[in-house]
C-alpha cells in the first residue's frame, strides 16, 4: 500500500471541493475550475523532466494546480511565481500553500498577469503555465515569449475543452519558427511549446 502524505491528503480535500463548488455555483466566472488530478501529475514529470527551476503559473485559483508545480519545483532546488486576480481565491490558495508546507517555494501574487509578464525579464524563466483568461493569451504571447529562455517550455490548460477559444493563440504560437509544439492528451488538453535551444531572439 502506498504512503499517503499530508500533500497527498490536502490535494485529494482539494479535488474533491473544487468538484463540488462548481457543481454548486450558477456562474463559470465563479468556478475554481481546477486542473485534473493526471494534469497535476503531468506537470510535476515535467518539472522534473526539464529540469524547470524558475516557473510562472498565471491563474492561481485556490492553489490546486500551484502545489504540484512547486513540490515538483522544489525537489529539484527550483521556486514557482503564481498570479491570480481574485483576492478570494488570491487568498484560499496561501492559505492552502501553508498547509502544504510549500510557502517557502512560492512567490504568489495577487496582481493583473500582464503587469507580471511586463516586469519580466528576457530569457528568466524555463515554464509557463497558463490557465487564466484565455481571451488574454494572444496580448500576452510576446512577453511569455521573451520571457523563455531558449529550451524554455510552455504549457496551457484547455486545449481540447476550449479549443475553439484558444485556436487563435494556438495559431499565433505554432506559427513562430522558433517553437516546436504538440498537444497532449491529458485532462482538458495541454498545449506545449518548447523554444528551440538553437533559436535567437526576435
Amino acid at each position: 500500500m502506498p504512503h499517503i502524505t499530508p500533500l497527498d491528503r490536502l490535494l485529494a480535500d482539494l479535488e474533491a471541493f473544487g468538484e463540488q463548488h462548481d457543481r454548486t455555483v450558477t456562474t463559470p466566472d465563479d468556478r475554481l475550475r481546477n486542473i485534473t488530478r493526471d494534469t497535476g501529475q503531468f506537470l510535476a514529470v515535467l518539472v522534473r523532466a526539464t529540469d524547470a527551476r524558475r516557473i510562472l503559473e498565471v491563474g492561481t485559483s485556490n492553489g490546486y494546480s500551484t502545489l504540484w508545480l512547486a513540490e515538483a519545483a522544489r525537489a529539484i532546488g527550483g521556486r514557482v511565481t503564481t498570479v491570480e486576480w481574485a483576492a478570494d481565491r488570491w487568498g484560499m490558495a496561501g492559505e492552502h500553500f501553508a498547509c502544504a508546507g510549500l510557502a517557502e517555494v512560492i512567490e504568489s501574487l495577487h496582481a493583473d498577469a500582464g503587469k507580471v509578464l511586463d516586469r519580466q525579464a528576457p530569457a528568466s524563466l524555463d515554464l509557463v503555465f497558463l490557465d487564466a483568461d484565455r481571451a488574454q493569451y494572444s496580448d500576452w504571447w510576446p512577453r511569455v515569449r521573451e520571457a523563455l529562455v531558449q529550451g524554455g517550455l510552455l504549457v496551457v490548460d484547455n486545449a481540447t475543452s476550449h479549443a475553439e477559444e484558444l485556436a487563435p493563440f494556438i495559431d499565433l504560437v505554432e506559427a513562430d519558427p522558433a517553437f516546436t509544439t504538440s498537444l497532449v492528451p491529458v485532462g482538458k488538453g495541454e498545449f506545449l511549446a518548447t523554444r528551440s535551444p538553437a533559436a535567437t531572439a526576435a
